[in-house]
């Protein structure tokens, strides 16, 4: 294991279960999780609340300075979301405010405003980082760089399961639209597009469940940090 920092950045479309994994991951390594996506929520939910254009750059830009966007963490290990002092973790997974983040990530202004704090993090800690772009733009000397991707379908089916489990109302087809719309934003958009970076692992989970994914990234981190997990949480070293 090196001496500075370890960085594992994991990118892919949304509802690829990055976050979920991401986080499993960092706990079964004793790693800092770092969800970038829910950063980018929390600005989009403060356009929404604030009536916003969240495609209008210069009305973003002269939003920004006028909001606080934190993150803490609880005892737990858990990212939590705070927009001026409020923790909006649950509201930010909403499907109208993941639209409103697509929106404004697409934004130059947003990305330059929150990079620092991104880069910051894997500075400072072992982290697993996760979003659209961490290893092409935020981290793009991450030691290791994951691509996770899984069919629209497949992606849809698990979203929705996961809002329905914190009882938040939805069908299947307004999932999978949201889904498609924001596979369209992310991957065409001027800044940052959603891509696999040259030197990333793809993993496809369209035919794994969460704990096949979880086993097929964990033996990535040890095969390339040679790190000893907790077995406590499911991982068993080579």
């Amino acid at each position: 294991m090196k001496n500075s920092p370890i960085s594992v950045a994991i990118d892919g479309p949304s509802g690829a279960g990055k976050s979920s994994l991401a986080r499993k991951c960092a706990s079964a390594f004793g790693f800092l999780y770092a969800d970038t996506g829910a950063i980018y929520r929390t600005v989009g939910l403060a356009a929404y609340r604030r009536g916003v254009d969240r495609k209008d750059s210069a009305a973003i830009e002269k939003m920004l300075p006028a909001i606080s966007v934190s993150l803490r963490y609880n005892e737990e290990g858990e990212q939590r979301m705070f927009l001026d002092g409020e923790d909006v973790s649950e509201e930010i997974r909403k499907p109208e405010i993941s639209i409103c983040a697509s929106d404004v990530s697409a934004l130059p202004v947003v990305r330059s405003y929150l990079m620092q704090t991104q880069r910051t993090l894997a500075k400072e800690n072992n982290v697993i980082m996760d979003g659209r772009d961490i290893g092409t733009v935020v981290l793009p000397n991450a030691d290791l760089k994951i691509f996770l991707t899984a069919s629209p379908e497949a992606r849809a089916q698990r979203r929705m399961k996961e809002l329905q489990e914190k009882g938040i109302p939805c069908v299947f087809e307004d999932v999978l639209k949201d889904i498609l719309y924001r596979d369209e934003q992310d991957s065409s958009r001027a800044a940052a597009p959603l891509r696999r970076a040259d030197d990333a692992v793809l993993v496809d989970t369209t035919e794994l469940n969460f704990d096949e994914s979880f086993a097929a990234i964990s033996q990535l981190i040890i095969e390339r940090f040679c790190l000893q997990p907790d077995a406590d949480n499911g991982v068993s070293p080579v």
